[in-house]
């Protein structure tokens, strides 16, 4: 690839010839298509989850409902609709739309797409949207080269990407594109998509009359993680192994989970076993099942740091406080990484899976955190206990903030007779120490502690 900045522009100018993603979309897709491309959204109504980005008083809904365009960087996990939603934006705004992939195209290809884009505008007047998939695979000089097109308004682009953009895309082009957070699908947004599939009768399943128990949805719908597009390729999966008028049972929906069909990508559902193989390794304490799953990840060429985020994770869901030492080792095995690179960083891992997989287990931390967001969701307006609340005028002083307030570490043992909980939820236990590693001697300081602030 070139190095020269301008590696998008020059050129002799000349018309376009017609690309495939330019035309408008027909209203009945090609039924040899697989699924997931059968059951695009067509319209902002037809799309599933992503409610905080598409409501109408959203930045993203209101460009997808007043067809105003313009640049946006798109980041989130497989199948959340990133593709979905540039072709939304382009048919808003009537505008071409031009898909392109940083991982299998080079920088020829986009100069192609800038010089074609150049000859519609001044043509037609039609804009182009340039949806770059995978965008953070450029470099940042490929990136910058981007910017004179985008200000010039010869292309919109469309950036997706399933990696932090803060870390991957440069600065001056996120300032001209703002990032658009897309999260995973939720168990009731997949198991809508996988109903509508199974009821539309002509890009869906419906004229083969199947029959699908609930519990088989819900099946379907869990093992996506989230993903509908894996989620849709399970489902043709299970309409194939039901067959025409058949019905997909629970037993049928685990098993087309568990198939590899052509129709799938392997490299996505592969990505999502073997990450779930290395998590219950690890979780199951077989440190020899994580070293193995660990050695398919890196040698199939998944990204080690997002191994490492998934490792972090890990410690903190799996271990906890049974040994703090899992969340030191596994930050520590991110910085060797990035300071070694692959081959050497890649022992660090392997040290890191290990340490998780022979750590005590406990999800208490994570089940305390997950009580305690629920617990803030219910009462968000339970006030501060007059107490523990910031005094740092003379007037808020008098008004009683801070008053009656005992500052522990003067106190006997530590620990003064006072609570920290608002009144609503005084008797509430998020935290609860489990019996393995640490965690019994935290249950036992923890019950000191509450017996001193009882008795004084």
């Amino acid at each position: 690839m070139s190095d020269d900045l301008d590696l998008f522009g020059g050129g002799e100018t000349r018309r376009p010839s017609p690309q495939p993603d330019e035309r408008r979309e027909p209203e009945t897709p090609d039924p040899a298509a697989p699924l997931a491309a059968r059951m695009r959204p067509r319209s902002l109504e037809e799309v599933r989850g992503q409610d905080h980005l598409l409501g109408p008083d959203r930045p993203l809904g209101r460009m997808l409902a007043g067809g105003e365009l313009s640049s946006c960087i798109l980041w989130g996990p497989p199948g959340s609709g990133k593709t979905t939603l540039a072709r939304l934006l382009a048919r808003r705004g009537d505008a071409a739309f031009v898909a392109f992939s940083a991982v299998t195209e080079g920088v020829a290809r986009v100069r192609e797409i800038i010089q074609e884009a150049r000859v519609r505008q001044q043509t037609s007047g039609r804009q182009t949207i340039l949806f770059c998939d995978e965008i953070h695979r450029f470099n940042r000089a490929q990136q910058d080269a981007f910017l004179p097109h985008v200000e010039d308004g010869t292309v919109i682009l469309v950036g997706a990407t399933t990696q932090n953009p803060s870390f991957e895309v440069n600065r001056p082009l996120l300032s001209r594109a703002p990032v658009f957070i897309l999260e995973p699908l939720s168990e009731e947004a997949v198991s809508q998509v996988l109903e509508e599939a199974l009821t539309d009768p002509d890009r869906g399943l419906g004229a083969m009359e199947l029959a699908a128990d609930p519990e088989a949805v819900r099946v379907l719908a869990a093992g996506a993680d989230g993903d509908a597009r894996r989620a849709l390729g399970a489902l043709e999966a299970a309409a194939r192994l039901a067959g025409e008028g058949g019905r997909i049972t629970e037993e049928v929906a685990r098993e087309a989970l568990q198939h590899r069909f052509a129709i799938y990508d392997r490299s996505g559902e592969e990505h999502y076993n073997l990450i779930s193989a290395l998590h219950k390794s690890i979780r199951g304490s077989d440190p020899d099942g994580a070293l193995y799953w660990l050695a398919r990840m890196v040698q199939g060429g998944e990204d080690p740091l997002y191994l490492c985020r998934r490792l972090v994770r890990m410690a903190t869901e799996d271990i906890g406080l049974a040994d703090p030492g899992a969340l030191e080792v596994t930050v520590a095995a991110w910085q060797a990484y990035r300071f070694l690179g692959s081959p050497e960083g890649d022992l660090a891992l392997a040290q890191a899976a290990v340490y998780l997989a022979t750590a005590p287990k406990s999800n208490r931390v994570y089940r305390g955190w997950s009580e305690a967001r629920k617990a803030a969701s219910d009462t968000p307006g339970a006030p501060v206990p007059m107490h523990i609340r910031n005094a740092p005028t003379a007037e808020m002083e008098a008004w009683g903030y801070g008053e009656g307030y005992r500052y522990d570490p003067d106190e006997p043992g530590g620990v003064a007779r006072q609570e920290y909980l608002p009144r609503e939820l005084r008797e509430e236990r998020f935290y609860r120490p489990g019996p393995h590693g640490l965690e019994p001697e935290l249950a036992r300081r923890m019950e000191e502690w509450e017996r001193r602030r009882r008795d004084g």
